[in-house]
């Protein structure tokens, strides 16, 4: 990964979901009633967030989760409230204040005072989930937040934060299926609003290869994977474990 193609690619994926789509996705993330082909995405996504809290412990107590590209905040939530220690970070501002004012007052670690008992929590940032200064973690989710980048950039950007994650990395990518190919063909027809930022198919047979090849996941081995399809919304979920 070159520090110039990972930086290219963030500007851009801050910029939609900073501006081009804020409001797009401040009610997708909602209960309010969208159009056919969002519904679809609000399904897939609500299944893909549940398959990935699955694949975490139901009692998360003294855990540290970093959710990597966390949006509007409901994988960090969820997370917090089985008592997760949660850093939720996202590029886009705008998706963050939105995440915070989400976020039950409970939950939110800049509303606990220090003499109160410290259960889960959920702090919300904005900026580069590659930060080193964001600290060490047992669990690193990422939802839907690589499927923007090359898949080789995508697997060292997993191995840059491997070194800071004790015990599983939870992430996403596009499946490369002709169907997956279809829909983005489809996809550039609809109004701009409706459209996702471009995404970067993989199979996962090159996937697993690019993971095996980085010297950086030696020490990682694949766990689960599984596949959401709901309408326009296709993505699969993949389970790295320390050896």
């Amino acid at each position: 990964m070159t520090d110039l193609s990972y930086r290219e690619r963030r500007r851009a994926i801050e910029h939609y979901f900073d501006r081009t789509a804020a409001e797009a996705w401040a009610r997708l993330t909602s209960t309010a009633p969208v159009s056919g082909v969002r519904a679809t995405v609000r399904a897939g996504r609500d299944r893909m967030r549940a398959t990935l809290l699955s694949w975490l412990p139901d009692d998360l107590s003294g855990r540290r989760i970093l959710d990597a590209g966390c949006g509007t905040g409901a994988l960090a939530i969820e997370a917090a409230r089985r008592g997760a220690e949660v850093v939720a970070i996202d590029l886009s501002p705008t998706l963050v204040n939105l995440a915070r004012e989400r976020t039950p007052p409970e939950l939110s670690r800049a509303a606990l005072r220090p003499e109160e008992p410290q259960g889960g929590s959920v702090q919300f940032l904005a900026g580069d989930m590659l930060d080193p200064e964001l600290g060490h973690f047992d669990h690193v989710v990422g939802m839907d937040s690589l499927i923007h980048y090359r898949p080789q950039d995508a697997v060292r950007v997993l191995g840059s934060i491997a070194p800071r994650s004790t015990r599983s990395l939870l992430f996403t990518f596009a499946p490369s299926t002709p169907l997956l190919g279809t829909m983005m063909s489809l996809g550039k027809l609809f109004p701009r609003g409706d459209r996702a930022p471009a995404i970067e198919p993989v199979r996962e047979a090159r996937l697993r290869r690019l993971i095996a090849a980085e010297p950086a996941l030696s020490g990682w081995q694949p766990g689960r994977c599984e596949r959401v399809a709901s309408g326009f919304y296709i993505s699969q979920a993949l389970e790295l474990v320390r050896r």
